[in-house]
């Protein structure tokens, strides 16, 4: 069957309520489409108005009360106000059939019973929506947040997404939206959700997020990304001579020991010395080069010069958090690089294998999360290109 695209778009109130993590667990964890891009997106007037107004020509005639709720819903709540832009976060879906299949998981607008016993929690929107009526007139609706937006036909969704297409080339990948009162204070941090999350459909990487909104920290920035390489190496490299210092000596030592041991002989120190910077180092360049894999899905040396820079063959996710002291509180959560040696309740006790295994990354100064800020690419974003490409083949 036709692999088309479509999207959800969750709004401004269940991003700022940090609920944004239990939203994409519970897409992740139900669908057979694939997250190929995600984007933290800022809406300004033009586009809101342009927006609003498609939702209004795509009428159902099964509904037609929903397009009209939902037009003013964006006009009020996505479009700036005080002079501030307001985030909303943009996931970019791939396969077959992702209206209808985004559309069941998201839910209707309106239950055929509105009555709390009637609300089972199995849709985004019977958790995380609201749909109140006017108790002095049962057909006005007093309070309206529908937690996601979504498009209920493929030709809606090529419509909106064409509109994504103009306004994204534009906008920055990090949304610097907020004054702070004490700006020095503030700090940004850098979070991968590492390839192991993403093997299988699994509400790990939602969940992951959740456990990180427990620190209070806005996320200015959102990005789907294959590491290449070139990059695996460039934002590893401090790693490597830590390694080698670290895993040399150890394992050249072990090296000495069991060779002693097999061939009953006392090795010198001076022969010591050279297993350590013959093995011990050999040994250590080879477990960097395991974590490039881990992070690229390519060994490095097993990669040809000329396709260093092309995108990895496994997925990660990439979130910039910001507020005060957001290294510190991102890295608590995280917990230390060995998941046996973590707190409970931290994401890599939760979650992690081992060293490598250790399901997330996090800057460990402020200093360090903007080198890997630029190794990365943050400003640049792929679902502008993402929705070009679709929209090109379609046409």
């Amino acid at each position: 069957m036709e692999q088309t695209l479509s999207y959800v778009l969750v709004t401004p109130y269940t991003v700022a309520k940090s609920r944004t993590g239990g939203v994409v667990a519970r897409l992740l964890s139900r669908l057979d489409l694939e997250l190929v891009g995600a984007q933290m997106i800022a809406p300004d007037e033009g586009f809101v108005k342009k927006y609003a107004g498609l939702i209004r020509s795509q009428q159902d005639p099964a509904n037609p009360r929903a397009s009209e709720l939902l037009a003013e819903y964006v006009e009020r709540n996505m479009a700036p106000s005080g002079g501030r832009r307001h985030r909303s976060l943009l996931l970019l879906f791939r396969g077959t059939d992702p209206c209808r299949k985004l559309s069941d998981i998201c839910g209707a607008l309106y239950a055929e019973n509105r009555s709390v016993e009637s609300i089972t929690g199995e849709t985004i929107r019977d958790t995380y929506a609201d749909l109140i009526y006017d108790p002095q007139d049962p057909t006005k609706v007093s309070y309206f947040e529908p937690a996601v937006l979504t498009p209920r036909s493929q030709a809606a969704a090529d419509e909106n997404l064409e509109l994504f297409y103009q306004f994204l080339p534009g906008q920055r990948n990090l949304v610097e939206n907020m004054t702070y009162p004490k700006p020095e204070k503030i700090q940004r941090t850098l979070v991968i959700i590492k390839p192991d999350n993403w093997k299988y459909a699994s509400s790990r990487p939602g969940t992951i997020i959740d456990m990180f909104s427990r620190t209070g920290l806005r996320i200015i920035g959102v990005k789907v990304h294959r590491i290449s390489i070139a990059e695996a190496l460039e934002f590893y490299g401090p790693v490597k001579d830590a390694l080698k210092s670290k895993l040399g000596p150890v394992f050249g030592r072990k090296a000495k020991e069991l060779l002693e041991a097999e061939f009953k002989i006392k090795l010198s120190e001076e022969t010591e010395r050279a297993i350590i910077d013959s093995f011990g180092m050999e040994y250590a360049v080879d477990q960097f080069e395991q974590i490039v894999e881990f992070m690229s899905g390519i060994r490095p040396d097993q990669c040809p010069v000329e396709e260093m820079h092309n995108p990895g063959t496994v997925k990660c996710m990439i979130l910039i958090y910001e507020g005060e002291d957001a290294v510190a509180k991102i890295r608590d959560v995280l917990g230390p690089t060995d998941p046996l040696k973590a707190p409970g309740g931290t994401v890599r006790r939760e979650f992690g294998s081992n060293v490598m295994v250790n399901t997330a990354h996090a800057s460990d100064s402020p200093e360090s999360a903007i080198r890997e800020m630029g190794v990365v690419k943050i400003d640049h974003n792929s679902c502008a290109e993402i929705i070009k490409a679709y929209l090109s083949v379609k046409a």
